[in-house]
């Protein structure tokens, strides 16, 4: 199972946060991390194994895009910082709109991560 992973800069911390509450989870099933360059760094630098792809704004969004549209990822977990102004937000449209298209459960947030990481990795 492949997830990606996405956090606006004042998210990612948060996103190291959350990945570590769910470390042993993610190890037992598997789990393949997917994340843009940046975010990736910050997840790699917490002990993960993680596949980094382009910063966000120089069109690692568009890559995770890609993926989804092939039907290549399980879930995509998207901190979004919906008080900061983000000048690739029509990218970060795009991969919402992609995830939709292609029906890939898309969490925005820790709460619903939380209930996706656990229905992907119950036992």
């Amino acid at each position: 199972m492949k997830i990606a992973l996405i956090a606006h800069d004042g998210k990612k911390a948060d996103m190291v946060h959350f990945l570590s509450g769910f470390r042993e989870r993610l190890l037992q099933k598997d789990v393949e991390l997917v994340a843009t360059g940046t975010t990736g760094s910050h997840i790699e630098k917490a002990g993960f194994d993680v596949q980094k792809l382009l910063s966000g704004p120089i069109g690692g969004d568009a890559q995770i895009a890609a993926m989804a549209a092939q039907k290549e990822l399980a879930m995509v977990v998207f901190f979004r910082d919906p008080l900061d102004k983000h000048p690739h937000e029509p990218d970060v449209q795009m991969l919402m709109r992609i995830c939709d298209v292609h029906n890939i459960p898309l969490a925005t947030n820790p709460a619903s991560a939380e209930l996706m990481i656990k229905a992907f990795t119950q036992t």
